[in-house]
Order: structure tokens, then sequence, then C-alpha cells
């Protein structure tokens, strides 16, 4: 059975998707017949004009949240709003991260709380409000965009790397308690993605350091990369796409690194 097959008609929920990696797997969920709710940040009309643009490209609905993914309030009444639109939540993939770079001993306790609350406890709280209804229908998918950090670790980036690791525990935990009612759970694990906010990492650092571009990307940015290339945005959708599709109904509690190399170093 194809992925589309398996997600027509579907309602899912894609948090931190109104740009880069979350706003390509919701287009990718949206191809394949998925009823689509966004959820993120960003100016209202250009939000309005992507939601409209998804749901006419792709004949299905589509409908906006603005919950903060640090509120579990919001992120509950998010879910109910879902529920009520598409009649139910049958997927889910919890994509909505922040970062911030700083030794320990310097570390912003607030920084450390934002990060760990938005990108590790969201998904708690968007998985304990749909979970009830999967197991209602016997069928589910839930998929957290992790990190290659969830696996391994940078300096200077603990908040982000013990949060990534934590997302990675409760894959895996949510994957065995998922399992008697047909709902699988999985992590993916990407390396760098070529974003508009890496773009600006690149140009940054390379302005920073004063090398060219293509340095940062070498020696920086691709260093622990044995495929020295940028994971893509559309590649990554596909395999989140692929996850939650029939043909992946026993894949659960699994890690995929999609790092080009960096993890097996």
């Amino acid at each position: 059975m194809t992925a589309a097959n398996s997600l027509k008609g579907k309602g899912t929920i894609v948090t931190g998707s109104t740009s880069g990696i979350g706003l390509g797997i919701a287009r990718a969920f949206a191809a394949e017949g998925a009823h689509v709710m966004l959820n993120g940040f960003g100016d209202a009309g250009e939000i309005e004009r992507l939601r409209q643009e998804i749901a006419t490209r792709h004949n299905v609905q589509v409908a906006y949240s603005s919950a903060d993914m640090s509120k579990p309030d919001q992120i509950e009444r998010m879910v109910r709003e879902a529920e009520s639109a598409f009649g139910s939540v049958d997927a889910v993939v919890n994509n909505a991260g922040i970062q911030f770079v700083s030794p320990v001993e310097s570390f912003p306790i607030e920084k450390w709380d934002a990060i760990l609350a938005i990108n590790l406890s969201s998904a708690f709280h968007v998985v304990r409000a749909a979970l009830p209804g999967m197991r209602a229908r016997k069928w589910g998918r839930i998929v957290n965009v992790a990190s290659a950090h969830g696996l391994t670790a940078s300096a200077f980036k603990s908040a982000y790397v013990a949060a990534k690791h934590g997302v990675v525990g409760f894959t895996r935990t949510i994957a065995m308690e998922g399992a008697p009612d047909g709902i699988t759970c999985n992590a993916i694990c990407p390396g760098y993605v070529l974003t508009p906010l890496v773009e600006k990492q690149i140009d940054d650092q390379a302005k920073a350091h004063k090398i060219p571009r293509e340095q940062v990307i070498r020696d920086i940015m691709l260093k622990q990369h044995a495929i020295k290339e940028f994971v893509t945005v559309e590649d990554l959708a596909a395999l989140a796409v692929f996850l939650c599709s029939n043909a992946a109904r026993t894949i659960t509690g699994t890690a995929i690194a999609m790092d080009g190399g960096w993890t097996q170093h």
C-alpha cells in the first residue's frame, strides 16, 4: 500500500510548520492527501497565504493554530481544534524547536527552560492529548523530529543536546505504549538541513571568520558529515511521510539518523 493510500483523509498536526523543515513536512503530507494543522509564528498574512495555497493545491483541509509550544494549555487546545476541524488526529509530527549556544556555566537559566519546554516537553503534551483518539481508532502515527544531537553531542549546546536525547528516549517509550493499539512512534535525527535559517548561519559565519561561504560549509557546517551534503527538507519530509505509511507499520521505536554519516564517527 502506498503512502498516499495510507494518509489520504488523515488528520495531521505538524508543529513548527510555518517555515523551514516543518513547512516542508506539512506540504509533503498534504500532497499525500492528509488534512494538516499548521502551527508556528510569523506574519499573519503570509501564514494565511500559505494555508490557502496548500489547501487549494492539494484539495485538502488546512487549518492553522498559533499555539505557543511552551504552553501546555495552548497545545491541548490546538489538538482539540484539529480534531474538530478534521474529525480526528491520526498523525502527529513534533517538529517545533529552538536553539541557543553557550558554555554551561554561563548558559541563561531562562534559555535552558525554554529549550526543554519547546524541544522536549511540547512533544509530550501533543502526544498526551492526541493518543486517546488514536487508541480508540486503533491507528496512529507519531514522528518526532529530533537531531543528530539526539545521538551525539557538541560543546556549548547542553540544553539542545539534553532535549534531543530526551526526545529519542520519549520516542522509544511511546512506541512501547502505543504498539498494542496500532500506534507507531519514531524519531528522525537529521544532520544539518539546508533551510533559510542555516543559509543565514552560513553567511554570518563567513562574515565573522572572514572566510568564503564554501569554506564555512566544508570546514564548519559539514565537517562531521561523511557525505559532504546538506540534508534537504524534501528528503526529510519524504522520510516522515514513509514512517506514517502502512508500509512502515512494523517500524517503531527507532531513531533514524539522516545525517550523511555524522553519527558514525
